[in-house]
């Protein structure tokens, strides 16, 4: 089961990443990407990449209003303290 990560939406300014930007995690350990990755977001993403490979997002409470085949964390920057932004991800399984 593979992973697309995009950029749903930013809230402050991010300098990394823009909206639509996307990275994939292939087979579950491989990051495959085309645009730079900011750290705070693979700490977001780390705690929960496992289950989103196995488990629909809404049986752990991560599933989208809109669609709940996909998932959505965010940044852990503070934006409203340190002055960046604090992105929101879109989390969609591919593959099998």
């Amino acid at each position: 089961m593979d992973l697309i990560v995009r950029v749903k939406e930013i809230k402050g300014h991010c300098p990394v990443h823009k909206v639509g930007d996307s990275f994939k995690l292939e087979s579950g350990y491989r990051l495959l990407t085309d645009v730079p990755i900011c750290m705070h977001a693979l700490a977001s993403l780390l705690p929960h990449y496992n289950a989103l490979r196995v488990a629909e997002p809404a049986q752990w409470g991560a599933a989208g209003k809109d669609d709940a085949s996909k998932a959505y964390f965010q940044c852990m920057d503070p934006f409203e303290y340190t002055g960046n932004g604090t992105v929101v991800f879109e989390v969609e399984r591919t593959g099998s």
